[in-house]
């Protein structure tokens, strides 16, 4: 437990921060899981809408400090591999 009041702050701070990041990796979870679920359903419209909400997400949670550049690059190779795969 945090003595003093820096050490307080500093865990407000890294629980905030901590639920923020978790929010944001849920989110990008259930975007990938729609492409699947659209992929499933053939239809090729809200697969395609949905891959590229997954990739734009993905994107953005590098330029927010949330996944590790490199991370969210090979979820996204990942990702394209298997949408591809899918599409033919």
């Amino acid at each position: 437990m945090a003595n003093n009041p820096s050490a307080l702050k500093r865990q407000k701070q890294s629980e905030k921060r901590r639920q923020r990041n978790r929010s944001f990796k849920s989110s990008i979870n259930t975007i990938i899981k729609k492409v699947f679920a659209s992929q499933e359903a053939k239809n090729p419209e809200g697969a395609k809408a949905s891959y590229e909400a997954a990739v734009s997400r993905l994107d953005r949670a590098v330029t927010k400090g949330v996944l590790h550049r490199k991370t969210a690059s090979r979820r996204i190779s990942r990702l394209t591999r298997q949408y591809r795969q899918a599409q033919s």
